[in-house]
């Protein structure tokens, strides 16, 4: 492993070289003539895979909207949660914070709360006091991300202002969440100094909430039943034809079978 000390530093393959970013600092490792793989090796570099495709959409999503609130490191730690959680966990994400030092909870001592109507509420509570601190901008943000097809499918976000030195007695936030698709749910709060000046790190907070997924709907499968000798399908319950359905389910039949000569 060898730091980049040039003017102009690159990530990625250049010729046998790979080129990384850690820690906002650039490195560079040549690319090994032969690789052996075992089963082993195989199946964690296929979920390395996975998690970073799944990670980078994600990041992708909250991109425009989430800003000055990441830290150098949440690269890594978001593809470690996935990597960790399993390909098929991605309610795992919930809590992630963009920048690990940072905490919603730093401003709201009760933690807002996502329902599945929806609505964020932010329930009524004293506001801590902080020097030189007028107002928090508290920014929700909702995407909705289709993991198979790899595409950030739809954003919404809202923005609300509070003001720190009149009593709060909570807020709700409603955000358009249509029923289909995996909704990944963030919440972004920031420390104003003024009414049009927002605070940067380490006053400001950014960390998933929830992740919301669609509700499974159970099929009824109806099982037709056909006479041993006539071969004819009962149809409705209450008309002719429903002899099976009745032995089916153990009552008396409203007519017999017929004779067989």
């Amino acid at each position: 492993m060898a730091r980049q000390n040039t003017i102009i530093t690159f990530t990625g393959k250049l010729g046998n070289l790979i080129g990384y970013r850690r820690k906002g600092r650039y490195f560079m490792r040549s690319i090994p003539a032969v690789v052996r793989q075992t089963a082993a090796t195989r199946m964690a570099a296929q979920r390395f895979g996975m998690a970073s495709r799944k990670a980078a959409l994600i990041r992708r999503a909250f991109r425009q909207e989430l800003t000055g609130c990441a830290d150098s490191t949440h690269i890594n730690r978001l593809n470690r949660t996935l990597i960790q959680a399993g390909h098929h966990e991605i309610n795992a994400v919930k809590g992630f914070r963009f920048d690990e030092k940072s905490s919603t909870e730093q401003f709201f001592r009760i933690a807002p709360r996502f329902t599945g109507d929806g609505v964020l509420h932010i329930p009524a509570q004293a506001l801590p006091v902080i020097a030189g601190i007028k107002a928090l901008e508290v920014k929700v943000i909702a995407a909705c991300i289709n993991f198979h097809a790899h595409r950030v499918v739809d954003t919404d976000a809202a923005v609300v202002v509070i003001d720190t030195h009149a009593p709060f007695a909570g807020t709700t936030i409603p955000m358009h969440i249509p029923k289909e698709g995996i909704w990944v749910i963030a919440l972004q709060v920031k420390a104003m100094y003024a009414p049009t000046t927002v605070s940067d790190s380490p006053m400001t907070a950014a960390e998933i909430i929830s992740v919301v997924t669609p509700t499974p709907t159970r099929r009824r499968t109806v099982t037709s039943y056909q006479h041993p000798v006539t071969g004819d399908v009962p149809g409705n319950i209450a008309g002719q034809g429903s002899y099976a359905l009745f032995i089916k389910l153990g009552m008396p039949l409203q007519r017999p079978f017929p004779q067989l000569e």
